[in-house]
């Protein structure tokens, strides 16, 4: 008999989506993908080197199940760099992808019936890993006119004596939404005896505002990060957590048990990316801000409602309500009958009904077709 986490588990429906666009295209059909928070860059040319590098030096071994050193320290440099801090590498764990890091984290914190608050819209796979531990998402529903942000104040209403986490994640998926210094120290205050988890994966991706680290304003902290969205490295599974000190052992033992070092020659990668040159960061960062401007204009010529435009990582979260209260059954419609993949926004909790999730981690061009295909689609 399976375990009823595994039976009970919702299908992650931006994958199903993307399996059936794939399946369309396949068969012949032009497939526009607004679906998928993937970039559309390669990986840069000095970080596939390094690979080749590493492979022919015979870096094929296990590693140090916390990360090879020098990884370990480009990823504290850039993060104290960048934001003034005194990370030390021994306060970071290397792993396969930030969602390993999060089953880690999760793993060593959580206990039967304790809780998680999170946001409502949330990133999809969140209250699953919650639930794999028999643990509870507890939801702070949010709101659009405040950019669907988990407000300090009501996060301090949710906080009881079950709560073991609060989890956070800005730039955000799915509004794109940024929180500001002001918020994430509100946060840090309310929450001085409950750990915060910080998903900063998105981290760099900001058009509007300042990028910030919870790690700024609280050493209670644990920050989940990676190379596969500023550094366009999603097959590449590379993640870290970064830890506070008197925590590192035990997310160390899990690490050594369960997946028991991360790819070796992979983690050259990560050196290369942090410490190679950021051009093409730049230009991305650059070219992803365009796209998101163009997008929001024509999904609000289109009709639909974006009430608080989005700051960082690429994602659009629209009001598509006027067009039915089904936004799993509107997005399967859409992509069979126009061959435009966007994501339900239930994938993001009861929040986010009825409206849909954009991407516009793809061109201009393609962006402009599916956006042509949708209005004469939907008004037509």
């Amino acid at each position: 008999m399976l375990s009823r986490n595994v039976i009970d588990m919702p299908p992650f429906h931006v994958m199903e989506i993307l399996e059936r666009a794939q399946e369309l295209g396949r068969a012949g059909r032009h497939i526009i993908h607004l679906e998928i928070g993937e970039p559309d860059y390669p990986t840069a040319p000095h970080i596939c080197e390094a690979v080749s590098v590493a492979l022919s030096a015979g870096e094929t071994k296990y590693t140090h199940s916390q990360g090879i050193p020098q990884l370990r320290e480009a990823i504290a440099d850039n993060y104290n760099r960048k934001f003034g801090l005194n990370i030390e590498p021994g306060q970071i764990i290397v792993t396969s992808g930030t969602s390993p890091g999060m089953l880690l984290l999760f793993i060593a914190l959580l206990e039967r019936g304790d809780e998680v608050i999170m946001s409502n819209p949330h990133y999809a796979c969140y209250p699953n890993f919650v639930r794999a531990m028999q643990a509870i998402p507890h939801f702070v529903y949010t709101k659009e006119e405040d950019g669907f942000i988990l407000e300090p104040s009501e996060v301090f209403k949710a906080i009881n004596s079950k709560t073991k986490a609060i989890l956070i994640n800005s730039p955000c998926n799915p509004t794109g939404q940024v929180m500001t210094a002001k918020q994430l120290v509100e946060l840090a205050a309310i929450a001085a005896d409950v750990p915060i988890i910080s998903d900063e994966i998105y981290q760099g991706l900001v058009y509007e505002g300042e990028d910030h680290t919870i790690l700024e304003y609280t050493d209670n902290a644990f920050v989940l990060n990676g190379f596969s969205k500023l550094y366009a490295m999603t097959g590449w599974r590379l993640g870290y957590l970064i830890i506070p000190k008197q925590y590192v052992r035990t997310l160390q033992k899990v690490q050594q048990n369960f997946f028991i070092s991360t790819n070796s020659f992979v983690q050259h990668a990560g050196v290369a990316a942090l410490t190679g040159p950021q051009d093409q960061v730049l230009e991305m960062v650059r070219t992803y801000d365009k796209r998101r401007r163009y997008m929001l204009k024509r999904i609000r010529d289109i009709g639909m409602k974006v009430r608080t435009p989005p700051m960082g990582a690429y994602y659009i979260l629209a009001d598509a309500r006027q067009y039915g209260t089904s936004s799993l059954e509107l997005s399967w419609r859409i992509l069979e009958e126009t061959g435009v993949a966007v994501t339900p926004g239930i994938d993001f909790g009861e929040g986010a009904e009825g409206y849909l999730r954009f991407s516009y981690a793809n061109s201009i061009e393609n962006i402009s077709e599916g956006m042509d295909r949708l209005e004469k689609y939907l008004n037509g």
